[in-house]
């Protein structure tokens, strides 16, 4: 019966091992935020598909934005892009060519609105993002 039973310096180091474990599965994660932005691929505006280059140019000029969307707030929810204060990043929506809605194309900036510090272009609505390289 006493076989059945760990001793407690076995049970510690058990914990431990679990604790180690886990510290590193929440590290490896996708979803955990990036400490540094090129940690993300990149992707330069030349590479970007034609209606993405067009919705970067608008953004850098200040707009107008065909979107009533375009300009808000982005919550970085996903926490794939840097971690920054609420209300650094703002979202705008790339044309989907044949979506009957907004399309889950889109690029997300930081910093000031006609001088971002960073912009992030994703296809899968937020799911990956690519640093866009100017």
């Amino acid at each position: 019966m006493q076989a059945l039973v760990a001793s407690p310096p076995r049970l510690v180091r058990f914990v431990l091992l679990v604790a180690s474990f886990a510290a590193l599965a929440a590290a490896a994660s996708p979803a955990v935020a990036r400490g540094a932005s090129d940690a993300l691929p990149e992707v330069a505006v030349a590479d970007l598909p034609g209606d993405a280059r067009e919705c970067f140019a608008r953004i850098l000029d200040g707009g107008p934005f065909p979107y009533e969307r375009d300009g808000v707030a982005f919550g970085n929810r996903e926490r794939l892009l840097p971690a920054r204060p609420r209300g650094y990043y703002r979202e705008y929506t790339v044309a989907t060519p044949g979506a009957t809605s907004r399309g889950a194309r889109r690029i997300v900036c930081g910093g000031e609105v006609r001088s971002p510090d960073a912009c992030y272009y994703t296809d899968d609505h937020y799911r990956s993002f690519r640093r866009i390289r100017q």
